[in-house]
């Protein structure tokens, strides 16, 4: 009895599809499916050794606090003060928040601001004619971040800063109207103030600091340090002529301030998704 030798070499699956019609009579269907059929072993094995790696589910890694080392969890401190001055500052106002008094209902508001400006608010309010030439040169300075946006814009060809306003402008129009904030006691009106007219006007936010902050933003991108320097000393006496003649609240200007940076940088990232696009 003759036996063929090379069939008895031949893998199993081969030897089974023997008598087929593909190439040197081997199932191409069949040899294909053995070796898919490695290929998921393959695939179960490096999947139960990944699990086994890390303690889990394929894919997961341990926690991360196993690898620190007592270095590390007292180094915190002198590699990140800043975090962990917040860290600090985080327990110490939840300890005044949940033991403050707070102000009863019909009470006016508790302003810090206020109460720093008292002497400028009894000057102003005392001396109408300064208060008037401080509204006029508030006014000229709102003029001033209009037209350095729109300059920025119509003719140097940078538009983030308009689109910034923009932004700004919209949101601040649809806080402002959710909630609308009572105008303080002893708020200082002036005719030559923007709105100029003693004109009805939102709290909140600040559009006169949000609106220098973006051109500001704009000056440091340029590099025109100088004026932005400028920008910012005379947002600052704004802030506290504001203050003073209760024209806004703190956190109207605080927060007028953090939105400034939030749709300047908004905005940076409309016109990187519009450049993609091109």
């Amino acid at each position: 009895m003759d036996v063929d030798v090379s069939s008895l070499r031949s893998p199993p699956s081969i030897l089974i599809n023997r008598h087929s019609n593909g190439p040197n009579g081997l199932d191409v269907n069949a040899v294909k499916l053995v070796g898919e059929r490695d290929l998921d072993r393959k695939k179960e094995k490096r999947a139960t050794s990944e699990f086994g790696k890390h303690g889990g589910a394929a894919g997961m890694r341990s926690p991360f606090f196993l690898k620190w080392r007592v270095g590390d969890v007292f180094g915190v401190v002198r590699r990140h003060p800043i975090p962990c001055a917040f860290s600090v500052a985080l327990f110490f106002f939840m300890h005044v928040e949940y033991t403050l008094r707070m102000t009863p209902p019909g009470s006016p508001p508790l302003d810090f601001g206020f109460a720093v400006t008292v002497p400028l608010n009894r000057l102003l309010a005392s001396r109408p004619d300064i208060n008037n030439l401080l509204a006029a040169l508030n006014t000229a300075f709102v003029a001033m971040q209009s037209w350095y946006i729109l300059w920025a814009w119509v003719i140097e060809g940078r538009p983030r800063a308009t689109i910034s306003a923009l932004f700004m402008f919209t949101c601040r129009g649809i806080l402002g109207y959710l909630t609308q904030l009572p105008l303080p006691e002893e708020f200082l009106g002036s005719g030559v103030d923007f709105p100029v007219g003693n004109t009805s006007f939102f709290l909140f936010f600040s559009g006169h600091v949000a609106a220098s902050v973006i051109a500001s933003q704009d000056m440091q991108r340029v590099k025109r340090s100088k004026l932005a320097f400028t920008f910012h000393v005379l947002n600052f006496l704004q802030i506290v002529r504001l203050l003073s003649t209760r024209g806004h609240y703190t956190i109207d200007l605080a927060a007028g301030y953090a939105a400034g940076i939030l749709f300047d940088s908004l905005a940076g990232k409309y016109e990187n998704y519009k450049n993609k696009q091109r």
